[in-house]
């Protein structure tokens, strides 16, 4: 039988809008059913049917999720890790002797938290805020370089020059000595630098794995699902986590050509085992392998007064927690809190809650960087600022270099820290770990490293909004638009 060419060419265009109408109709029955959320549903419908095939294609690359981690993880025979209760306060009373009868929002805070987490909130830890990598990195060199039993390594951005070749090294010795490395690299995040730092390890002998590889077309369904998560932790004893990546533009004194402020801890205590917790689900999940015994978890004594609890966030069963946690504490804040983010375009109920909490008496202070290193996500946050700026919600721009913390403090006694930004990617896309942390000398320092940060920060205002050119408005306002997506 022979094939009419000239016939299928006469009716291509209508095969062609018959095909994209029943693409369309199935990807938009998906997005109904999947989505919970209402703006990303209505945008992604609106791209299918806006933009014909291109737009399916985007959904199912970018909008489909069907990663089923714990499944996988159970499946693998390894442990569901957990930290004994009976190290954390667990009843009203625990938690009054604890945080004092004067902290009493505090304590209906940790209470929320401790049902979204169903983690344990615990005593005894200390934390050690590191300034960049010119004090992070060399903390945490000297620290695989005592280990003796275990290194576990979680990084979305490890690069193989400069100061992660001295990284690199560390670990090489270190695996010399006997000590069990294993490193997990985001395989989108490997793929800022050259070489490719997988394969570095990989050809010295380093146990690495790449957290769901972006490889066409097996990945059709994660694409856009990267663990952003930053964890360091050596003889299950000594913890090392916040936002930063291994990288030379976080060596401030070096130079780099784009220098790159940021903040990271050091963590000693019972909660250590929950960044090792968290290390050892996601290794599980990638690699099948089961990380047990006392050279990954020890039994691990008091170090400190900070109260603290780890909050893993991702999209499977994960989602949504720090959305919680971080409404919550909005919503327990009396006297300030803080912001530093270097990415700030949250959803419409956390930007109510910031407004209802200055509307109280609040004061809201927010810092971004004036300029963002992602175009896109620079114009989308400035054409989201004027929403910002309601009921006395202060916004700040940090000048350069750019600053890519990531802190929330409230009232100078609760904080968050990790590697979560206020953005949709880090809140409803990526795998992310922070910790919260109940401490008035830590919330002290916090507060400390705020201030100094607002003495070279600008205050954002409306009139300035009102002077910015009509296209560049427009600009900002159709890069907005895409927040969904970014």
């Amino acid at each position: 039988m022979s094939v009419d060419w000239q016939q299928l060419q006469d009716i291509a265009p209508e095969l062609g809008v018959a095909l994209d109408l029943v693409i369309a109709l199935i990807a938009s029955w998906h997005v109904i059913l999947h989505k919970d959320d209402t703006r990303a549903a209505t945008a992604w419908v609106g791209l299918i049917w806006l933009v014909p095939f291109v737009g399916t294609t985007l959904y199912v690359f970018l909008g489909i999720n069907r990663i089923q981690r714990r499944a996988k993880v159970l499946k693998s025979g390894a442990t569901d890790f957990s930290v004994p209760l009976d190290q954390a306060p667990r009843s009203p009373a625990d938690l009054d002797r604890e945080l004092g009868s004067d902290r009493a929002r505090l304590i209906e805070l940790a209470r929320v938290v401790g049902n979204v987490t169903q983690r344990p909130l615990l005593v005894g830890n200390r934390m050690d805020r590191l300034v960049d990598g010119d004090e992070a990195y060399p903390a945490m060199l000297e620290a695989i370089q005592s280990a003796r039993r275990s290194i576990s390594l979680v990084s979305y951005i490890f690069e193989a020059s400069g100061v992660g070749e001295t990284f690199v090294d560390a670990l090489v010795d270190a695996r010399g000595r006997g000590v069990e490395v294993r490193v997990l690299v985001d395989d989108v995040g490997a793929r800022y630098g050259r070489p490719r730092i997988h394969r570095v390890l990989r050809k010295r002998g380093i146990p690495v794995a790449n957290f769901l590889p972006a490889l066409l077309p097996r990945s059709v369904t994660h694409f856009n699902l990267r663990n952003h998560c930053k964890i360091l932790v050596i003889d299950g004893e000594v913890g090392f986590t916040g936002g930063m990546n291994i990288r030379q533009d976080s060596v401030l004194g070096s130079s780099p050509e784009y220098p790159t402020r940021d903040l990271h801890f050091r963590v000693l205590g019972p909660v250590v085992a929950q960044l090792q917790e968290a290390f050892a689900r996601d290794w599980a999940f990638t690699t099948g392998e089961k990380l047990v015994g006392s050279h990954w978890f020890p039994d691990l004594q008091p170090k400190g007064e900070t109260l603290c609890r780890g909050i893993t966030d991702g999209p499977d069963r994960d989602i949504d927690k720090l959305h919680w946690v971080f409404l919550a504490a909005a919503g327990a804040a009396r006297r300030s809190i803080r912001i530093m983010t270097p990415y700030f375009l949250p959803d419409i109920v956390l930007l109510k809650a910031l407004h209802l909490a200055a509307q109280r008496g609040v004061e809201v202070d927010i810092i971004v960087p004036e300029n963002a290193n992602l175009p896109v996500v620079r114009w989308a946050m400035w054409g989201h600022h004027r929403q910002v700026l309601r009921a006395g919600v202060r916004l700040w721009l940090s000048p350069p270099p750019f600053d890519h913390s990531k802190l929330f403090v409230v009232d100078g006694y609760w904080s968050s820290i990790g590697s979560s930004n206020w953005d949709p990617r880090s809140l409803r896309l990526n795998f992310e770990f922070n910790l919260e942390c109940y401490d008035e000398e830590l919330g002290a320092s916090l507060e400390d490293h705020v201030r100094h940060r607002l003495e070279d920060a600008r205050l954002l205002t409306s009139e300035e909004l009102d002077q910015r050119g009509k296209f560049v408005k427009v600009r900002d306002g159709t890069a907005r638009l895409m927040t969904p997506y970014l």
